[in-house]
């Protein structure tokens, strides 16, 4: 009995010493994040009750998931963001499981692309992104001697359906990577079509050529090597990883808002709460509208969608959308435009 006493001694020992109340130790370890649904207090134990320790969730925060008490059990073990993180316990109830989404803790230096998915799986799931995509013919408004706005028809998939503009690793400046200066030059002087093509799987580039007109503009090379490259993967990887999220934008209510919203005037809020039907509550404030001024009109260009987390074909792309930063700024409204000069 003494030995028994004694082992049980060091257990609650350890399990003070890695963060957690005795009685309560993470049985069924997690990986993923839990985004904040209440501002519920997190706590050393899980029977909660005072202690300066404990602290406040911030709503629609992303926090990293250690582990839950037991398997299915009734709280979640999340580390608490600072410059010593610490291991608190809250409630279910507080917030909702993201699986396979985790947070940029250091986005470290721009590093040279590789070309397999499984040596990027690692690194792509803590990074954010941000992903552009266009109101086709308001872009043509504004530059109608483009290649790919002079042959725009009705007819055209981008005449009613959002376009790719380009996905952006984070934080802004993440550019160029592993880029010689000659390049560079020619990128930055909008001379696109000296780079160097993308390689690209033939079902890829036909798809690309569809849902980026700008590829008449050699736009596919400038967003490859301004931002591709930073991407931690090949062009395919990039490209393709790009229009399944413009994909499922395009299948959604936020294009359907769009259609029938041609040569009306239409809102941020109207555009977030299409983004909340679409890919749940909260993914609407990830999103920022974009317009320019044509003769005295104001109309939309572009939507930035903010995106944290890896890209897969099995991604749950509204957990990518709800777990990023909220979007700042932006227009308030203006007119989706229609095919031709108005």
């Amino acid at each position: 009995m003494q030995w028994f006493g004694h082992r049980t001694a060091i257990a609650a020992g350890l399990a003070l010493v890695l963060g957690f109340a005795p009685g309560a130790v993470a049985q069924a370890p997690l990986e993923g994040f839990v985004i904040a649904r209440k501002a519920c207090m997190a706590t050393p134990s899980i029977r909660g009750g005072a202690d300066r320790r404990a602290e406040r969730l911030t709503i629609d925060r992303a926090y990293p998931l250690l582990g839950e008490n037991q398997r299915n059990g009734s709280h979640y073990q999340i580390a608490m963001p600072g410059e010593a993180s610490r291991r608190l316990w809250i409630a279910k109830d507080c917030g909702d499981r993201v699986r396979r989404v985790a947070p940029v803790s250091d986005p470290g230096l721009p590093v040279a692309p590789s070309t397999t998915r499984d040596d990027n799986a690692g690194r792509n799931a803590h990074r954010d992104l941000l992903l552009a995509i266009s109101w086709q013919p308001a872009f043509c408004e504004t530059r109608p001697r483009k290649p790919e706005c002079r042959s725009q028809t009705r007819r055209r998939f981008d005449a009613d359906h959002f376009t790719l503009h380009g996905l952006w690793p984070q934080p802004r400046g993440t550019e160029y990577c592993g880029v010689g200066p000659t390049d560079r030059r020619v990128d930055r002087a909008g001379r696109w079509h000296e780079l160097p093509p993308v390689r690209l799987k033939p079902g890829t580039a036909a798809a690309l050529a569809e849902a980026m007109p700008g590829t008449r503009s050699a736009l596919d090379r400038h967003e490859w090597l301004r931002h591709g490259t930073c991407y931690r993967a090949d062009e395919e990887e990039y490209f393709a990883d790009s229009l399944l999220i413009l994909d499922a934008i395009n299948a959604s209510p936020v294009r359907d808002l769009f259609a029938r919203s041609v040569g009306r005037r239409i809102g941020q809020a109207a555009v977030r709460v299409a983004f909340d039907r679409a890919f749940g509550r909260g993914a609407g404030q990830r999103v920022r509208l974009g317009c320019a001024n044509d003769d005295g009109r104001r109309i939309v260009t572009e939507l930035t969608i903010a995106l944290r987390g890896e890209i897969t074909p099995e991604t749950d792309i509204g957990a990518l959308i709800r777990s990023a930063p909220r979007a700042r700024g932006g227009c308030r409204a203006g007119i989706v435009d229609a095919v031709g000069l108005q």
